[in-house]
């Protein structure tokens, strides 16, 4: 039996920072995740994707923010279950929970962190014929390594930030980026349009709006697609074939936990905690949902933060906490009460 104070299930970014922030409450942490290693999407799908949106890093890689956010934890020395899926959850009569993972390995903890991403997903495939046969033959559903592009050419679809993101980043990289959508609008962020346009403009992008992909040819692999545009149809020699549409999420055990669920995500209280429906179990990150929701990286930890300071107060009946800055107290300061606040106040002041 592992034991700890909070269970963590899913090791993204969102469960990786509340390592951290659990860690300065003197909390320990254990984490469970079905991937062979920590990261989750990021590590998984998107390890070179460029990512612009977290605070102090214009542009960082998904791999390397997941490698920081190892090196932050590492002296809050969490323990990891990988490559193996939490599928049960019991309470017990004292308030601690017991996970049960697909392996038969068991956890016990005081609180548990839901921190699963979007749970189990797969990529929106177009309905297009024969096109399983293309698959690892020049279709490919994401972009784990973009060296694998250079000097290629490459058609993307799709209208949102992966589609956009992407074709922006390969700008650079293959010999011919076309990026076709249904629409002209796209859904992605303004800056990311406004950045395609000007890449338009400058002969680095060949956009195709509105239009779609109707055929994919090619004899032992994918050789060009057809796009329709508006009923004109057009040949579009190529070397790879992304169709960037989403990803379809499943909870997978998640949805047998007694959880309130709605749209394949689990209901939290956003008014004080991100706790669900059951006491002493927490959702944040991409798997919650609530009024004003925003599935970013920066929203988790958010969450993660006030997570974590609720379990504390749960812990620590009548133990008032106080707001530290590790400017402050640095990382190994005090442990969040009044007086030792002062303390390190006052230590600041001398």
């Amino acid at each position: 039996m592992i034991e700890t104070d909070i269970i963590i299930i899913g090791a993204g970014p969102t469960g990786l920072f509340a390592v951290f922030e659990a860690g300065l409450l003197k909390l320990k942490c254990h984490l469970i995740d079905g991937l062979p290693q920590p990261g989750g999407q990021l590590t998984e799908l998107y390890p070179k994707k460029p990512i612009f949106d977290i605070p102090g890093y214009p542009s960082v890689g998904a791999a390397e923010l997941v490698d920081n956010l190892m090196e932050q934890i590492k002296q809050f020395q969490p323990g990891f279950t990988l490559n193996e899926v939490a599928e049960t959850i019991d309470k017990q009569e004292d308030g601690t929970f017991i996970v049960t993972t697909n392996k038969g390995t068991k956890h016990k903890g005081k609180a548990i962190a839901i921190a699963g991403g979007l749970g189990s997903f797969e990529p929106r495939k177009p309905e297009l014929e024969n096109l399983a046969f293309y698959e690892d033959k020049g279709v490919e559903y994401f972009v784990k390594n973009p060296d694998m592009f250079a000097g290629k050419r490459i058609v993307i679809a799709g209208g949102g930030d992966s589609a956009l993101d992407w074709s922006i980043f390969l700008a650079d990289v293959a010999s011919e980026v076309h990026l076709v959508h249904r629409r002209n609008e796209f859904r992605g962020a303004l800056d990311s349009v406004e950045k395609v346009q000007a890449l338009k403009n400058q002969g680095k992008i060949n956009l195709i709006t509105p239009a779609e992909i109707v055929e994919l040819k090619g004899v032992n692999k994918l050789e060009s697609v057809v796009v329709d545009r508006e009923g004109a149809q057009e040949e579009v020699v190529c070397d790879y074939f992304i169709p960037l549409f989403g990803l379809t999420p499943k909870l997978g055990p998640i949805g047998n936990w007694g959880l309130e669920i709605e749209k394949n995500a689990i209901k939290v209280n956003n008014a004080l905690d991100y706790q669900t429906n059951i006491p002493g179990i927490y959702a944040i990150g991409d798997i919650n949902t609530y009024p004003g929701k925003l599935k970013l990286i920066l929203c988790g930890f958010h969450e993660a933060t006030l997570m974590c300071q609720s379990v504390y107060n749960m812990l620590n009946p009548g133990k008032k906490y106080v707001l530290k800055y590790t400017t402050v107290s640095g990382i190994n300061g005090f442990d969040g009460t009044r007086k030792e606040a002062e303390k390190a106040v006052v230590k600041s002041i001398e």
